[in-house]
């Protein structure tokens, strides 16, 4: 399986790009180790309850704060790759820019109406507003954008080391102090804050300047006819990852809730792979489409086998460990957590495909069937949550956010006749086809 990782990742002009994915896993790989050291201290310090009431205002900032992106990350990055010109690339930075300001103000005003029907203590809405308020400074991930297109991660990683170093810092520094919920919900916007700093440090530097960004009407229009379909899909996706640890704790408890949580924060640490390696691939596959000699296909199916191997890689010790992973890290008051950690961590087979599959879907244009695919999925979670949660309680919740991204990711695919190629590509991805071939020859 090594050696096949290993083919994959030097055939048909991936190894360009390997560079780049380095530098994005071991940035990755450094916040994984911060954040689940942190975060475990961080757990024990509050307890299940007041770690559930903490991932619930994370959560529920969440589903909201995935529209101020308008659904513009993917297409701008395929668009600034095409660029010919630095003055066309400094117009899709200062168009974007602008765009991802309207989308705050578009949150600020959905969060707050949203908060007004909500039924939530003073505490819970106080987390909710200060945690909103980093979303003002995500629109400085226009820079990001910039950066991947020139494939050049490296200046991106800094910045995000930058900022992980300074909130692991300040929360250890909270834990040590006697930090109240509030404060370690400051330490949300003053990491955005710091990340936002650096990336604009970054950029200056690059010898490129902000004054030569330009808004364009009309291509914020055209960009926005284009990306709709991503900005609901976007919300559909915070849904399936967030809504379980909302519903959790409205239908159970807030130690339910924390419970959950610390499972969910152990398998979304794995989710980071397969993101990171189609963000830094996605130049490679736009491009080969661009020739137009059928080699994008080819990469897409490398692609899909690489993530079902990493995927069984992760999945595979986890499932054996977990009971012991919880109560090292979080201590034996979330046991209960082990048991979803490891329907949770199989259910990212499903997660890291789907992931894959969108590159093949925005790259052909169909953003459309990604806002259909994420909704359905989002919805199928949801009703499943209502009416299995009650009874079962967290391991429902689970179970059903495992068949929702098995249907969402995978069964899909089915529905249209342009999405059937993925469908085979994924099963040859599941079944390790390539790797069968390549034994037998």
């Amino acid at each position: 399986m090594l050696v096949k990782l290993k083919s994959i990742l030097e055939q048909d002009g991936f190894q360009r790009y390997l560079k780049n994915t380095s530098w994005l896993f071991a940035e990755k790989s450094l916040r994984i180790v911060v954040s689940l050291i942190v975060g475990s201290f961080i757990a024990r310090y509050l307890g299940p309850a007041k770690y559930g009431i903490y991932n619930y205002a994370i959560s529920f900032v969440g589903i909201f704060i995935t529209l101020s992106t308008l659904g513009l990350d993917s297409i701008v990055v395929r668009d600034l790759v095409k660029c010919k010109s630095q003055e066309e690339r400094n117009k899709i930075l200062g168009t974007t820019f602008l765009l991802k300001i309207g989308g705050f103000v578009l949150v600020a005003f959905l969060l707050l109406g949203s908060l007004f029907f909500a039924e939530n203590s003073s505490l819970e809405n106080t987390l909710i507003l200060i945690i909103a308020s980093s979303s003002f400074f995500h629109s400085f991930n226009v820079i990001d954008y910039h950066f991947q297109s020139k494939v050049l991660s490296k200046y991106v990683v800094f910045s995000h080391i930058l900022s992980l170093l300074f909130s692991a810092g300040y929360k250890l520094y909270l834990i040590f102090t006697g930090g109240t919920l509030v404060d370690f919900a400051l330490v949300v916007l003053f990491e955005s804050i710091v990340l936002a700093s650096g990336l604009v440090y970054f950029y200056l530097k690059d010898k490129v300047f902000f004054r030569d960004w330009k808004f364009d009407k009309i291509m914020a229009v055209q960009k926005l006819k284009e990306s709709w379909p991503l900005i609901f899909a976007g919300v559909a996706v915070s849904l399936f990852l967030k809504i379980d640890q909302i519903m959790i704790k409205e239908i159970l408890t807030d130690s339910a809730a924390g419970s959950y949580a610390a499972a969910v924060r152990l398998s979304e640490t794995w989710y980071f792979i397969p993101m990171m390696i189609t963000t830094s691939l996605f130049p490679a596959i736009v491009n080969a489409k661009v020739r137009n000699d059928g080699s994008h296909l080819i990469r897409m199916q490398r692609l899909f086998d690489l993530m079902i191997y990493l995927s069984f890689a992760i999945a595979l010790p986890i499932t054996f460990l977990s009971p012991f992973i919880i109560e090292l890290l979080f201590g034996i008051e979330y046991i209960a957590a082990a048991q979803i950690l490891i329907i949770q961590i199989w259910t990212s087979i499903f997660i890291s495909l789907g992931v894959a599959s969108g590159v093949w879907l925005i790259n052909e244009n169909k953003q459309k069937l990604i806002f259909l695919q994420t909704t359905l999925g989002a919805v199928l979670n949801i009703v499943l949550n209502f009416i299995f949660i009650p009874s079962y309680g967290i391991v429902a919740a689970a179970l059903t956010s495992a068949f929702s991204q098995l249907f969402a990711s995978l069964l899909f695919d089915l529905f249209f006749k342009s999405t059937r190629i993925l469908f085979t590509m994924k099963l040859k991805a599941i079944f390790f086809v390539s790797l069968v071939r390549k034994n037998n020859s």
